[in-house]
């Protein structure tokens, strides 16, 4: 995590300790004054309304409006809606990606179950108490939109009247020679496998090998050292083989073997190794040995930022792909998935290729650990943007339910994503289910398969220069 993300959740777990001793105080007045058995019943009770409405961590109000600027040029075409329809004043063209700004408000049901809203079959959901402006994703529904026929409907909330849509156009970046950053495997999956599925031409290169908190490999026998060891070798080989479900082969997918959360390490001192902070491991050769192409790392395997950079300039002038889809430097708070789109371009700059545009993804987020929020299979709308980002262009493809199905196999194949989950969220879920009427599907209990598997992808448009 980010510094920031950091000192959010110290506050947030702050705030939940200062109300938890406040309760306790006041459980032992009522103790005082009423029947002991007071005290217990209602601090099971509290318990249980916690899990249910209060353990989402939501690091901003509510109530504050998204602050979005779209890119100068974006067009900009006022809509209304009326009798549960969106009705367009203007016309959008051969825009593929629409978003639309209008202000929702929570009903005070809302303030207790998921508010989402109805647009034709999709859904998408919103914070519970929601009141501010929001960004719904009408991207695949540009014909029902253009014929007046979209319906829109509140469920646990009301829409204003009025609202603009925004409309951009963009070329299909599938049928441009991709290039994938991926972190940690399955980040490419999580951000990007509808896309990379029907891609015409892509590579996919993970930076690291994924193997700290690998406690669940301790149950095996194995010591800390050894855990780490074997769930290294395990998502590098997740990095290299789950790809060939969407059809990528394996001479196009490269493992480089650098070590979870040294990234921001390595880039504060280019010149110094940084060994696995759990493995014992210091040669990032040793999950290399599928690589198709030799890298500049190979030689003494150390894992510095110098090598890094230099083994990106040698992928960037081997494959030189027009497009190179990486994580978001200013949404994606990961404090590796920050390092990694710096470490691109740095390497951008000293290669001899230049590709044309930056696809920026998001696979968590610095306010919002649940976003997308709402079940699997319905829309992404645009995520919580307290303070505003940079003024990129945007481009959301559509995925079947066919596609949605594969990428959630592939997600299930990830050793990361697999096993059950801890007792305490098991039944967190089972409260928040039968009180909040929340859900989530039959393909895998880890969070991501409710956040990724989604009618849309969603990227982050950035132009190069050069």
């Amino acid at each position: 995590m980010t510094g920031r993300k950091q000192t959010l959740l110290k506050r947030h777990r702050r705030n939940k300790r200062f109300a938890l001793l406040l309760a306790l105080l006041l459980l032992t007045l009522l103790g005082v004054f009423a029947a002991w058995w007071w005290v217990p019943l209602l601090m099971l009770l509290g318990w249980i309304g916690h899990e249910a409405w209060f353990a989402d961590h939501l690091f901003y109000s509510p109530g504050d409006d998204y602050q979005y600027v779209f890119a100068p040029g974006t067009p900009a075409v006022p809509a209304r809606i009326e009798a549960g329809r969106l009705i367009l004043d203007g016309a959008v063209g051969s825009a593929d990606s629409l978003f639309l700004q209008v202000r929702i408000k929570a009903s005070w049901l809302g303030r207790r179950l998921d508010p989402y809203v109805r647009l034709g079959t999709d859904r998408q959901d919103f914070e519970r108490g929601v009141q501010g402006l929001r960004y719904l994703n009408l991207s695949g529904q540009g014909e029902l939109l253009a014929d007046g026929q979209l319906q829109i409907r509140g469920r646990f909330c009301r829409l204003e009247s009025t609202a603009l849509l925004y409309a951009q156009a963009n070329p299909d970046y599938a049928e441009q020679r991709l290039m994938i950053i991926a972190p940690h495997a399955d980040d490419a999956e999580l951000a990007a496998f509808g896309l990379y599925s029907r891609a015409r031409d892509v590579s996919i290169v993970t930076l690291t090998q994924g193997e700290i908190e690998a406690e669940a490999y301790r149950s095996l026998g194995l010591d800390t050292t050894a855990a780490a060891r074997l769930k290294g070798r395990l998502r590098s080989w997740d990095s290299l083989a789950v790809p060939l479900w969407g059809g990528v082969p394996q001479n196009q997918c490269l493992q480089l073997g650098y070590y979870c959360l040294q990234l921001p390490a390595m880039a504060a001192q280019p010149q110094q190794a940084f060994a696995s902070r759990e493995s014992g491991e210091g040669d990032i050769r040793s999950v290399r040995v599928a690589n198709s192409i030799t890298l500049p790392g190979d030689a003494d395997g150390l894992p510095s930022w110098r090598n890094l950079l230099a083994d990106l300039v040698a992928v960037l002038e081997h494959y030189q792909p027009e497009v190179v889809v990486t994580p978001h430097p200013q949404l994606d708070p990961h404090s590796d998935h920050v390092a990694s789109t710096q470490a691109l371009l740095e390497a951008i700059e000293l290669s001899s290729w230049k590709p044309k545009t930056l696809l920026l993804y998001a696979n968590h987020l610095h306010d919002n650990d649940r976003w997308p929020m709402g079940p699997a299979g319905f829309g992404i709308a645009l995520p919580p943007a307290i303070a505003a980002l940079p003024a990129d262009g945007l481009w959301s493809p559509s995925l079947d339910a066919a596609q949605q199905l594969d990428k959630a196999m592939a997600l299930a194949m990830q050793h990361d994503l697999q096993g059950a989950l801890p007792l305490k969220r098991r039944i967190r879920r089972l409260i928040q289910r039968l009180l909040a009427g929340r859900r989530w599907p039959a393909t895998g209990e880890d969070e991501f398969f409710r956040k990724a598997v989604r009618r849309h992808e969603l990227f982050w448009v950035r132009t190069l220069d050069g």
